[in-house]
């Protein structure tokens, strides 16, 4: 595990683990609807959980959580990282997905923690080219956090063709 210190204690970074798949689910329902609105059924998102779960190649889910003074360490946050190959690059994009930071531990570095998880991770893995994410155009809070991460506005727009759930 990752440990780095947060304002309110630590914030450690693990694999997310199966048995983290509701807490999952319930987060990304949450962001959801936080930032776009949006409320999502709740079995297709389980499933869609799980699928990473099932097959790793999807990608990976990260858990944060704080440790309290007493050494209790709870979840705080969790993001998912996905891959997207690139033949300009001959390598691979890794996107964050799925961010969430429970409400009680927002501007206490679990964020941080999971960015520069990832971050270590990536540069230590041959043939990552870089870090990439969408973030609502509206959502300065999460563009701005993104940015103290040394992140950038690659300049794209983002289309969509959505089909049906299936």
């Amino acid at each position: 595990m990752s440990r780095i210190a947060a304002s309110a204690g630590d914030a450690c970074v693990r694999a997310a683990r199966p048995g983290d798949a509701p807490l999952l689910a319930a987060w990304n329902a949450a962001m959801a609807w936080e930032t776009e609105r949006k409320r999502l059924d709740p079995d297709v998102l389980a499933r869609g959980v799980a699928a990473i779960f099932e097959q790793p190649a999807r990608g990976h889910y990260f858990v944060a959580e704080c440790v309290d003074a007493d050494g209790t360490a709870h979840p705080a946050g969790c993001l998912l990282v996905t891959h997207e190959w690139s033949d300009w690059r001959c390598g691979d994009w890794w996107w964050i997905q799925s961010v969430y930071v429970v409400p009680e531990c927002r501007r206490r570095g679990v964020y941080r923690a999971l960015h520069e998880h990832i971050r270590n991770l990536a540069r230590a893995t041959p043939h990552v080219c870089g870090l990439r994410l969408y973030v609502e155009k509206a959502n300065g809070d999460a563009q701005r956090t993104y940015a103290t991460q040394g992140m950038a506005d690659a300049g794209y727009f983002m289309f969509v063709e959505e089909f049906a759930s299936r």
